[in-house]
């Protein structure tokens, strides 16, 4: 494990460093830095520790500085004599804050909550990389209501998606527009993108249902649907016209 010190009394990190190798003989110290500007510019040009001890009053003000000049995603295992900024450093990454001079057993738990939280972040990101590359199931039916009764439309048969005064609806191939109890964010999330795209903001588009597409300005194309006969145009957004050629160029 890759760790960084931040501590400007050489025997402070000469001692801090063999008590880390006491605790944990697989850690590697990769750079001591003793000042808030030499922190700053490493972090600036190097990848971010796994884990970062850093003492508090440092050469050339508080270390509190540096979280000020740079983001920092790596925990922070705080090492130092005052117990003034336990509050303030809880507040930057802090995994525990240790005062000096450090009990070799308070390292050693401090370590471990880390190995801990640090051990569920990779379970979750693994579970999470499994998830994103399970086959994706595509919602199949909408279910509405019309007056007293329920009717299943097949996704596939329907034209477009749309928002109109805050609303949701669907128009289906027979003409007609119903409500969904969805968002268009939710929607575009649950239908088949090799047959639905979102235009614009305001439009999820079925490929098949398309009749004509006209260039428009402002490097805009504009859709024409089967049986769409409302007043306002479908466009693409101009933001949108790449991927969707591309996508109706597969």
């Amino acid at each position: 494990m890759k760790v960084l010190v931040i501590e400007d009394e050489r025997p402070a990190s000469q001692k801090l460093i063999r008590l880390l190798k006491e605790a944990d003989s697989e850690m590697e110290v990769i750079n001591i830095l003793g000042s808030v500007e030499r922190s700053v510019n490493w972090f600036s040009e190097n990848q971010c520790p796994e884990l970062i001890f850093m003492d508090i009053q440092l050469e050339d003000g508080l270390c509190f500085e540096i979280f000020e000049n740079i983001r920092i995603e790596a925990p922070v295992i705080f090492t130092t004599a005052y117990d003034e900024y336990a509050l303030k450093a809880f507040k930057v990454n802090s995994i525990d804050y240790l005062l000096k001079p450090i009990n070799p057993d308070e390292l050693k738990n401090a370590i471990d909550k880390f190995n801990a939280v640090h051990k569920t972040k990779q379970n979750y990101s693994k579970y999470e990389s499994v998830i994103q590359h399970l086959p994706r199931q595509n919602k199949e039916r909408f279910l509405i209501k019309i007056g007293e009764h329920y009717k299943s439309v097949l996704t596939s048969d329907i034209f477009c998606f749309y928002m109109f005064e805050r609303s949701v609806f669907f128009f289906s191939g027979s003409g007609k527009s119903y409500p969904v109890d969805y968002s268009l964010d939710k929607i575009e999330q649950l239908v088949d993108s090799t047959l639905f795209f979102r235009v614009n903001r305001n439009f999820i588009i079925n490929c098949y249902a398309i009749q004509d597409m006209i260039s428009y300005s402002s490097n805009r194309i504009k859709i024409i649907l089967a049986n769409w006969k409302e007043k306002e145009d479908i466009l693409v957004s101009r933001e949108r016209v790449s991927d969707f050629k591309r996508w109706m160029d597969k």
